[in-house]
């Protein structure tokens, strides 16, 4: 049986010494424990009576302080007005530089403050660490070290200052309204007329002790502790350290029992620690308990998942079973991860760089974005796709704002502006364009016939942020630049949460560790116990030293270590059924260590604990890996006779003989190549270049016999032509430096090393006549049985007679041995891409040129390849044994017949019905 939670013991108790409520106080850890004390109260009272205040432990103080708590960006900007009026100009950080140590300086002058630790002592005392530092036999200390311990002298004056300056203006940080507080309760314990219950603390920090102790002392409060005989009995155990403190050291429990050491710790538990890879693997085992744990209504109000880390929030909601209908989740949202937050973040990093022009990868990520690309969707014209389209095209790297512009409809010329226009490197530009954006995607989305409200919301909140930066800009004017002002939207973004809508009462509570505090569970599923995460470690942002921290009793990692601990053992203290999830992968920040407090539970094990552990893995299902197969059907052969007719092509045929999967995407569906820009010129780029080269220079003399002077004048041209042709390529300004640069000079020197061996030929007295350059050819392909036209087509590189032998030429820009162009065993011309793809290729130019003119002479058929050009013209040979280094070149009637037979037989089986169209396993050499 679940025994009675702390809340409804309290409420008992307190309704058994106090006649009427209306005067009662109560004080609690968090808002979330007011809606649940309520709740109970409205169950235990059986009268109609007015409520009791019921209010969280930082509204009382800031009650009691008079003063009201003012957000981290005011507090920064205010810092940063007094540090310039007490720092000489000539010594100050710009407000960029002065945010990275003031925030840390913040949080050292809060602890301070709610520790009622003198200022004066600790921060003088500090400069004369620093000072002692520094110290050495030298008389003279450089320039950089003295205005380092001055900085130090000067912390207290600025602490001082900044004290003043908050308290005229009746706001201030935590620390500083905790100490104020403190002040203030000797006179307000003399006046109230209420009565004060303080129920479910732990770990006080000096001024609310000061201000519990001086309440009970005047008899205006009563103090109502949740700890565990098991805890307060033991010495050394960190969960009851403050308290057995309190116990021991207050004045008030000398003579007053102390209320409550409760013992149910040590009752029936079932406890399962689970270890569990990676985060994600946490999320979706939660799920999954969920949804063997929770039958009902009345089973989910007794059902807490509590996040060790709160990040792992939006995985959980993914993974909670739709049977689920009802959940509270006292966690906001983070703002930051909201869809629309990425545009904010794309905005600010394309103009952060200060480039006159915009980079395409920018531009394409800014215009892809779905609220954006709705923007840029009017009257069913996708302006944005046409962006893209046009970068990609046309190998844009760079584009300015003028040429985006052109691009676009009138109606969204607007919108292209409010992205792309520079900021100028002002804050105030930027804030001014965000909001429009802003305005201009609100007006969109309440057009839209299917409003998306929840965008709505987004956008209102987006709204309030900037228009607070907006609103601190002005009054202090310290963002210089557009950097400080991503720096303080990201450090205010950080902290923006949605507030998720719910019945708080009902339901699954999802909840982080300080949501817990107070309440009770029957069933609690805890994520993250992992070490360094619960407890989350000795790491700590502070100036001051762990020495000077112990000197005056300012917390250190060990007394947060003890208040984790206490909310991990508060958490289990009635739970009957406990789950302990904890990742055993190791990341950059998380080694898979299981928490010390698993460790702890096992070691110190109550006999009336169940403890199991137990490593999960995932679930992962066999993948099979059998090679795709798709069948073939009338539309698929509609298809082949459809390009049939206009030809295939040696390169599509090719394609087949590698993979025929790649065949059916690209021939079959017409799915083409993603086309990107490129920022290197790729390979296929440097080979149109230097095949565009050659052929302006070589397509005017047709039928002419080459000279000396021919290649001469070519080679006079080589440095304008191809520049031109990679211009005209590859659509960029960027080919005089870096890789460009040099694929530009190998793009000449191919070219050059080509007309050099021409000239050499000349020169040697051969015999060199043009035929063809970069023409088109095709051939019927007659098939028996078929009763439908068949051709074959492609272009031919180069046609040319050498000293009477006509030569059929392929250009590669890439490198071709030898080996490839020789074949000993026709039936692999049809199955071995690899070795015998170049062979294929060249025959088919061959099996063309002979059909439109018989070869009455010698012919050959080849390659050549600009990489390795000393090997020359690479001819096509039929060995007669495949250890054989001779081979017989010429292009026979014999061997087109032969070729003919393969090429026939591969067409075939392009349309035998019976022969799908297998996926071959490519091994591919790295």
């Amino acid at each position: 049986m679940f025994q009675d939670t702390f809340i409804k013991t309290l409420i008992a108790d307190v309704l058994s010494k106090h006649q009427t409520i209306d005067k009662l106080v109560f004080i609690l850890p968090s808002k979330r424990a007011g809606v649940f004390l309520l709740h109970e109260l409205k169950k235990q009272i059986a009268k109609t009576t007015f409520a009791p205040k019921i209010i969280s432990i930082e509204e009382f103080i800031c009650e009691l302080s008079g003063l009201q708590s003012a957000d981290n960006a005011q507090l920064l900007f205010e810092f940063y007005r007094v540090y310039s009026d007490l720092t000489p100009p000539g010594s100050q950080d710009s407000f960029e530089a002065f945010s990275t140590w003031a925030q840390i300086l913040l949080q050292d002058f809060n602890e301070i403050d709610r520790y009622l630790v003198p200022p004066y002592e600790i921060l003088n005392y500090l400069s004369e660490i620093k000072d002692l530092e520094h110290w050495s036999l030298k008389p003279e200390k450089s320039e950089m070290v003295k205005n380092y311990l001055i900085f130090w002298s000067r912390l207290y004056t600025y602490y001082d200052n900044y004290a003043k300056s908050l308290l005229e203006q009746k706001k201030a940080y935590q620390g500083l309204i905790y100490r104020e507080a403190a002040n203030q309760v000797s006179g307000y314990a003399k006046m109230t007329k209420h009565h004060h219950i303080f129920a479910g603390f732990n770990a006080l920090n000096n001024a609310e002790q000061t201000i519990f102790q001086e309440l009970l002392t005047e008899n205006k409060a009563s103090v109502y502790w949740d700890t565990d005989s098991t805890f307060m009995n033991d010495d050394i155990h960190a969960a009851s350290i403050f308290l057995r403190n309190y116990k021991k050291s207050w004045h008030y429990y000398q003579s007053n029992s102390f209320n409550w050491e409760f013992d149910t710790f040590a009752g029936t538990k079932n406890i399962q620690i689970k270890g569990i890879p990676k985060n994600i693997g946490q999320a979706k085992y939660v799920g999954h308990l969920l949804s063997k744990l929770v039958d009902n209504d009345a089973s989910l109000q007794k059902t807490a998942v509590i996040l060790g880390d709160e990040q792992l929030l939006i995985p959980i909601l993914n993974a909670v079973p739709a049977t689920i209908q009802n959940m509270n989740i006292t966690m906001g949202f983070p703002l930051h991860a909201a869809p629309i937050a990425t545009i904010f973040e794309l905005l600010f990093n394309l103009h952060s760089k200060e480039q006159e022009q915009l980079y395409y990868q920018d531009i394409i990520h800014i215009v892809s974005h779905p609220n954006i690309r709705q923007l840029l969707s009017l009257n069913e014209s996708d302006q944005s796709q046409r962006i893209i389209d046009h970068l990609q095209k046309n190998n844009i790297i760079f584009s300015s704002l003028t040429q985006l512009t052109d691009l676009v409809t009138s109606e969204t010329k607007l919108t292209i502006q409010l992205l792309f226009d520079g900021w100028k490197n002002s804050p105030k530009n930027a804030i001014h364009q965000l909001q429009q954006l802003i305005l201009l995607l609100k007006r969109q989305t309440q057009e839209s016939p299917h409003t998306d409200n929840l965008l709505l919301e987004y956008l209102y909140r987006f709204h309030q942020l900037f228009n607070q930066l907006q609103q601190l800009n002005e009054t202090y004017q310290y963002l210089k630049s557009t950097k400080g002002l991503h720096k303080i939207y990201k450090e205010l973004l950080s902290i923006e949460t949605l507030d998720f809508q719910g019945e708080p009462l009902e339901g699954l509570q999802l909840m982080g560790v300080l949501e817990s505090r107070v309440l009770d569970f029957e069933t609690v599923i805890i994520t993250n116990v992992n070490e360094g995460v619960f407890p989350s470690g000795k790491t700590q942002n502070s100036f001051l030293p762990f020495e000077l921290k112990l000197q005056y009793k300012l917390p250190t990692y060990q007394e947060k270590d003890a208040i984790y601990t206490y909310h991990f053992y508060k958490q289990l203290q009635r739970a009957k059924n406990i789950y302990l999830l904890y990742n055993t992968e190791a990341d950059a920040l998380n080694a898979g260590e299981k928490s010390r407090f698993i460790n702890q539970l096992e070691i110190e094990r109550q006999p009336e604990h169940t403890i199991t552990h137990e490593l999960i893995n995932a679930n992962v299902p066999k993948i099979d890996n059998a090679l795709q197969s798709i069948d073939k059907n009338k539309d698929v052969l509609n298809r082949l006779k459809e390009i049939a007719a206009k030809g295939f092509s040696p390169s599509a045929l090719t394609s087949y003989i590698r993979n025929p999967i790649d065949f059916f995407n690209k021939k079959i569906l017409r799915i083409q190549t993603y086309d990107e820009v490129e920022e290197t010129v790729a390979a296929n780029t440097l080979g149109t270049i230097v095949h565009e080269t050659l052929k302006e220079f070589y397509l005017p003399l047709i039928n002419v016999i080459l000279t000396e002077t021919h290649i001469t004048t070519m080679q006079q041209q080589i440095d304008k032509t191809v520049t031109r042709y990679f211009k005209k390529e590859y659509q960029s300004d960027t080919i005089n430096e870096g890789m460009n640069l040099i694929i530009f000079n190998i793009a000449k020197r191919y070219v050059e090393n080509f007309l050099r061996s021409e000239l050499e030929e000349v020169k040697n007295g051969s015999t060199i006549k043009i035929l063809h350059i970069e023409e088109d050819f095709s051939a019927p392909v007659t098939i028996e049985g078929f009763d439908f036209p068949i051709n074959v087509h492609g272009q031919v590189d180069r046609v040319d007679e050498y000293n009477g032998t006509m030569r059929i030429i392929d250009y590669k820009t890439g490198k071709v041995l030898p080996g490839k162009v020789r074949l000993y065993d026709w039936d692999l011309i049809n199955t071995d891409y690899d070795k015998y793809s170049k062979s294929f290729q060249v025959l088919c130019y061959a099996y063309m040129l002979h059909y439109k003119k018989p070869f009455t002479g010698k012919a050959e058929a080849g390659i050549i390849s600009f990489k390795n050009q000393k090997d020359g013209f690479l001819k096509f040979g039929v060995k007669p044994t495949p250890r054989s280094t001779k081979a017989d070149t010429e292009i026979t009637p014999e061997v087109l017949s032969e070729f003919s037979i393969q090429l026939k037989a591969l067409i075939k089986e392009l349309f035998d019905l019976s022969k799908p169209f297998v996926e071959k396993r490519i091994e591919y050499d790295y």
